[in-house]
């Protein structure tokens, strides 16, 4: 089974990820270091898919009361302030907490898209999140269309079960792909209501609307279309970021961010499966405003609350044990 996977539609010339946007192409890899491209082999969209399945089937078959043992197939979305090597090592760092070793989740996939990798470059960037939200969602369809064919043939035998469940983390702009890469399967599929695509969505310092998930919103149909497709999302914001501080400052549109701000509503209008925890305590304040924004992932108790909330445990377990508030920030003790 490979150790690493890539679904990517990053231009590569000449050996060298791009800016640009290009086909998707698929890669495998079972060694590091990842930001070097000659550590990954690229293989077919039907030989990644059998590769998955075959390794997803490995995973071992538990009982319907274990559900937060089950392993996962995770897909993982960068964010805008990350070019190829940022976002390879980012991958591999998440990978190595969270996908690796006896207690590991399970599968971890890459989504790569070309991102420029400047907070200067924001608004080619959004274009990029823009236009690339539809190869994700060609993915994401795929894998609905996989998994109901999964769920007849587990009701025409039982031993046919998916011992897999699927699940997703964004970060910073990565999410504004996820929100329109949903929207856009939740469509074609003909606005499903009965079947769930993500079982948990991490949504990490989102550079997306905080009302995304209010009826009256501008992007109340995305909003609306991630939490059918979604079990459970939880956001993770703090309003010391400041690089979502810049952004907003760059684009003059739309609401606060909900990576700075948290929702603007909570719970959402109508939706109880929508949540959000300030992680601004985690942090101390030799952490400064631009690094906070990618801080979670290198904030040992930011990452094992991630862990927890993707394995499915209660948010209202992961608050009554404490885990969802820090202790490093001062004005949190």
């Amino acid at each position: 089974m490979p150790a690493y996977w890539m679904i990517t539609d990053r231009a590569i010339k000449n050996g060298v990820p791009t800016g640009d946007q290009g086909p998707l192409k698929y890669f495998v890899s079972d060694q590091g270091p990842l930001d070097n491209l000659n550590n990954w082999k690229n293989v077919s969209a039907d030989a990644f898919q059998k590769l998955l399945v075959g390794a997803a089937d490995q995973f071992p078959a538990l009982a319907h009361g274990e559900n937060e043992k089950q392993s996962q197939v995770t897909f993982f979305i960068h964010g805008y302030n990350n070019g190829w090597d940022d976002a390879a090592r980012r991958y591999q760092k998440l990978c190595n907490d969270l996908y690796s070793g006896p207690n590991g989740l399970g599968i971890c996939i890459s989504f790569d898209w070309p991102s420029l990798g400047s907070v200067l470059d924001y608004l080619p960037d959004r274009d990029h999140a823009r236009d690339c939200a539809g190869d994700l969602a060609d993915v994401l369809s795929q894998l609905y269309d996989w998994l109901l064919e999964k769920q007849q043939a587990t009701a025409d035998d039982p031993t046919n079960a998916c011992k897999a469940k699927i699940s997703m983390i964004s970060h910073s702009m990565g999410n504004y792909v996820a929100q329109k890469a949903m929207a856009a399967a939740w469509t074609r599929k003909n606005q499903p209501l009965l079947v769930s695509l993500i079982n948990q969505l991490v949504m990490i310092a989102a550079d997306v609307d905080n009302d995304l998930f209010e009826p009256n919103a501008s992007d109340a149909s995305d909003g609306n279309a991630l939490a059918n497709l979604t079990y459970r999302i939880t956001a993770l914001y703090s309003g010391r970021d400041a690089v979502l501080g810049s952004s907003a400052g760059l684009k003059h549109f739309g609401t606060r961010r909900l990576g700075r701000s948290g929702l603007a509503v909570r719970p959402p209008t109508g939706m109880d499966n929508i949540w959000d925890i300030d992680c601004s305590s985690f942090f101390p304040d030799s952490v400064g405003g631009m690094d906070i924004h990618s801080a979670y992932f290198d904030n040992a108790r930011v990452i094992k609350l991630m862990g927890d909330i993707l394995r499915g445990i209660d948010r209202s377990v992961l608050e009554s044990i404490g885990e969802t508030k820090g202790n490093a920030w001062p004005s949190a003790k």
